[in-house]
């Protein structure tokens, strides 16, 4: 499995936005082939700062899901918000605890 972690940087005056647009499309995410879970973490001490971890099979899922009208919709309202860009990782877990 695939874990996708992306750090989000807005203004603070756009983090409501933000969260917004994120909640109305997690369960469209979570439909895409492969999508297994979608979180949203937000920095306790900094209002602008998010991550989100999505959960994936497989690496092709994942660049498919990219290339959707979903997330390039979303990519266009989003990158009007930031004031940093965002950064992302590719990651697999390699010691659960849980």
């Amino acid at each position: 499995m695939i874990i996708r972690v992306v750090k989000l940087s807005f203004h603070i005056h756009n983090a409501d936005l933000f969260e917004s647009i994120f909640d109305q499309n997690k369960d469209k995410i979570i439909a895409q082939k492969g999508c297994h879970k979608v979180q949203l973490l937000k920095d306790i001490n900094k209002k602008g700062i998010f991550f989100t971890y999505s959960y994936w099979d497989t690496e092709a899922d994942l660049n498919a899901y990219r290339q959707t009208d979903l997330f390039k919709g979303m990519w266009q309202q989003l990158k009007t918000l930031f004031n940093q860009k965002p950064e992302a990782w590719s990651t697999i877990n390699i010691n659960e605890t849980i």
